[in-house]
């Protein structure tokens, strides 16, 4: 408890908020709340499976990037077979429950996957950019705003 006196409305309106909890070895690496104003405060119950998953995932590749060198960019690693990676370039949802992401592979070929959120399953990895003298593509700063402005 933080000894502070809340109203009946701010209780339970804190109860419907979500909340993150993380322990790292080394600090700095917690995924940050802040900067999403509209849509992570909206309570959990008022948005489809598939808005809650685009939304966290979006507070993750954020504090991905936030850790990364001038020389690396995000991408996504899969999990189960041989498909490789995906440097991430786009991130959608549909309702109820369908999140899509857009990008490239290791060969540049342009690649998207559709996943239901029951099987959601997302690694980040960093991957050196394809041109070196360019600077940094850093989507999870675009994705927050794209949120903020809905």
């Amino acid at each position: 408890m933080d000894g502070k006196i809340s109203t009946a409305a701010e209780a339970g309106e804190n109860d419907a908020i979500p909340r993150v909890h993380e322990v790292h070895a080394r600090s700095g690496s917690e995924p940050r709340l802040d900067g999403l104003r509209a849509g992570a405060t909206k309570p959990v119950a008022d948005k489809s499976p598939a808005r809650w998953a685009y939304e966290r995932i979006i507070l993750y590749i954020r504090n991905f990037e936030e850790q990364l060198d001038n020389a690396h960019e995000v991408a996504m690693g899969f999990t189960g077979g041989d498909a490789g990676v995906l440097r991430i370039e786009g991130i959608g949802y549909f309702d109820p429950d369908i999140v899509t992401f857009y990008g490239s592979d290791g060969s540049g070929a342009r690649t998207q996957l559709i996943q239901h959120v029951s099987q959601l399953n997302v690694m980040l990895r960093a991957l050196p950019k394809p041109q070196p003298d360019d600077p940094p593509v850093r989507i999870g700063f675009r994705l927050v705003a794209d949120l903020d402005e809905e």
